[in-house]
């Protein structure tokens, strides 16, 4: 297997620590969405998209449907995407994903986590290169044959497939399968799966760091605390980093 199914395997222990930061941050999706394309979903891909995610974290049917509404009144503030880089103590790359209506307060708060936690950060573009963005799917795995939908995707640049297992609410297992390709193939993509009438269950973007680092016991709690403040803070949507994950 590659990169990114070790990538996924790794974040897999690492999801959303509570059900409230994973409501916050797809309300902010289904905002930016609905901003940039409309509250329809037949026609604004990205919201339909949006709304897969929602869904597979038991976001609430209403609940989905208030966010779309509240998204189309023209005095909802809009979100902007901010990307900030930097590094933790030990020379472990960051890069953190926020989705912010004031940036002066997400700048200080972000600063503030590196200064406290004896990390630095950095200047557009110090640590990005480090990373590969790529986008990713996850499909109902029944009746398919893998080999079958690797060789039809391709030619859309498709890196990686392969299966996965979770549970259900009741613990009954679920199969799916992943499919992993460059950040610009996740149009093409979404519409091949969508025409061919291929459950998408998620589907997002991710930054597969090229290379690790390995830290001992110590070292690592260190770069997890400037971690867990990151993830705590409501305008940062995803954390990437170069320290190397233990599958546990």
């Amino acid at each position: 297997m590659g990169r990114a199914f070790e990538f996924r395997k790794a974040r897999k222990m690492k999801r959303w620590s509570a059900m409230s930061k994973a409501f916050t941050r797809i309300g902010k999706d289904i905002v930016m969405a609905v901003k940039e394309g409309g509250p329809d979903p037949d026609s604004n891909s990205r919201l339909r998209a949006v709304i897969q995610n929602a869904k597979s974290v038991n976001m609430p049917k209403d609940n989905i449907e208030r966010a779309i509404k509240r998204a189309s009144d023209k005095n909802q503030g809009d979100y902007k995407e901010v990307i900030f880089e930097g590094y933790a103590p030990h020379g472990i790359a960051i890069l953190v994903e926020t989705a912010t209506d004031n940036n002066t307060r997400t700048v200080a708060n972000v600063r503030s986590y590196f200064n406290k936690c004896d990390g630095s950060l950095g200047t557009s573009g110090s640590v990005v290169f480090m990373f590969d963005h790529t986008c990713n799917f996850k499909i109902k795995g029944e009746n398919l044959n893998l080999e079958e939908l690797e060789l039809e995707l391709i030619d859309f640049g498709v890196e990686e497939i392969f299966e996965d297992t979770d549970e259900d609410a009741d613990g009954n297992e679920i199969n799916s399968v992943i499919i992993y390709a460059p950040f610009e193939s996740f149009g093409k993509i979404q519409s091949y799966l969508e025409e061919n009438t291929i459950e998408i269950l998620s589907s997002g973007f991710e930054r597969i760091p090229q290379v690790t680092k390995p830290l001992d016991g110590e070292k690592v709690a260190d770069v997890e605390k400037l971690l867990e403040k990151l993830e705590e803070d409501d305008d940062v949507q995803n954390v990437y980093h170069t320290m190397e994950e233990l599958n546990v």
